[in-house]
């Protein structure tokens, strides 16, 4: 049996700072080279539009367009022929993610801070948002339903999709049923950087939009943060990550799974392990056999010895404090009482606990979101859910006798600032 290597090895307190920092501080991509690129292709996606999308998908995809949209027919043809227990998979995911969403949906509030003065703040849901299914190595109808179930439960008007095009010149036809199930209003044969500049700037046939999300590639996520000046995006999303603390309860092999299955994702998803008690070495082992044959052997290999880690600590605290600095997409708790360790547990995108928590059931079937900040993002952003999909009205009501007793100290603050207009606007409107 093959022994795989992983990037890194050992006890966790043994790394050095240069290590460690390397472990930590992953990001999306450090590539000044993928950087220009994206820059420039959005550039040439706003200067040439939509004859710049033919051109980059011949290019790149191999794929000559004769148009971008593709037509509802071709999704629900697609739909039409999709695969009856899959359909009923995909209609169970869709109920579970509007269940579990619309528990998160946000509501308006006022309140009175003072006598007359009433504040508010209203959700009003974004009129029209964009979504990258992604495609290339796989095709992934998942992560289309993740974004469009709880925009569509936010009540999002117009709901748009880009994903790459196969031979035939269209996405996927799982990606198409998807968009049908979800009722999609829009769906174009675009992937890549491109896709996400003619979302964000418009072109001639596909329209601009309020905010972009979906995970996707080096490019993609690249992209998304180059143009998050111009419209909203979800949180920076790249390769999968996995983390997971285990301590001798856990069962080595349901561990070893889980680490192949993130790492089988991309040549740079990250695996990491930390592992208390003798552990480290059971883990190393049952991932080589797990993996033994597999046809995903090459992505998970090259995965493991430039992002992976099996790495033995000395307590669950020292274990729960590197969790935190590293901030992983995924966390799996594989250790005696798993709640004890959640309470702890402040910077991670999704958590699993529980005998039978799986993030491959979080991915699908849970009604949890999978778009999730990867690359040390969830120290900062949460994973994807109703209220990326609206944006606040704040108001403001002001009596006439309230704003008599508000005159006195605006005055006094707005002529601290030199704002003249400010402190008569004040006295006017106390006048009234």
């Amino acid at each position: 049996m093959k022994k795989l290597v992983f990037r890194f090895q050992g006890p966790l307190a043994a790394l050095t700072a240069e290590q460690l920092s390397e472990l930590i501080e992953r990001g999306i991509t450090d590539d000044d080279i993928v950087r220009t690129q994206v820059a420039a292709t959005i550039d040439l996606v706003r200067e040439q539009g939509d004859a710049a999308l033919v051109a980059l998908t011949r290019e790149l995809d191999n794929v000559t367009l004769k148009k971008l949209r593709v037509p509802q027919k071709a999704c629900d043809s697609a739909l039409a022929k999709l695969d009856p227990a899959l359909r009923a998979a995909m209609e169970r995911m869709i109920v579970n993610l509007r269940r579990v969403h619309a528990e998160s949906l946000p509501r308006a509030w006022e309140v009175e801070t003072e006598p007359g003065i009433t504040v508010g703040r209203r959700p009003d849901p974004l009129a029209r948002v964009g979504i990258y299914a992604p495609g290339g190595r796989a095709a992934y109808p998942s992560s289309l339903l993740m974004a469009a179930i709880p925009a569509s439960v936010a009540g999002v008007s117009e709901l748009v999709v880009c994903s790459p095009p196969g031979p035939d010149g269209r996405p996927a036809d799982v990606v198409l049923a998807a968009a049908a199930l979800a009722e999609v209003d829009e769906v174009y044969a675009v992937g890549g950087a491109q896709a996400i500049a003619a979302m964000a700037y418009g072109t001639d046939e596909i329209r601009a939009v309020n905010r972009v999300v979906g995970p996707g590639n080096t490019w993609v996520a690249e992209a998304k943060l180059q143009v998050a000046g111009r419209v909203g995006i979800d949180a920076p999303a790249g390769p999968s990550e996995l983390l997971v603390i285990l301590d001798e309860s856990a069962a080595v092999e349901r561990v070893a799974a889980e680490l192949l299955a993130q790492a089988e994702h991309d040549p740079r998803a990250c695996a990491v392990a930390l592992c208390l008690g003798d552990t480290a070495e059971a883990v190393i082992d049952a991932c080589a056999r797990l993996l033994a044959g597999s046809g995903r052997e090459p992505i998970v290999g090259e995965a493991l010895a430039t992002r992976g880690a099996v790495l033995s600590v000395d307590s669950l605290a020292e274990a729960i404090v590197f969790a935190n600095e590293y901030a992983a997409e995924h966390v799996l708790l594989a250790v005696r009482i798993p709640e004890t360790t959640l309470e702890q547990l402040r910077n991670a995108g999704s958590v699993m606990l529980g005998a039978g928590a799986s993030v491959v059931f979080s991915d699908y079937l849970t009604g949890a979101n999978h778009v999730l900040p990867t690359g040390g993002a969830a120290r900062s952003f949460s994973g994807l859910s109703t209220t990326d999909f609206i944006r606040w009205t704040s108001y403001q009501r002001v009596t006439s006798d309230a704003a008599v007793r508000l005159k006195a100290d605006a005055v006094l603050l707005a002529t601290a600032e030199g704002l003249e207009q400010h402190a008569l606007a004040a006295m006017r409107a106390a006048e009234e």
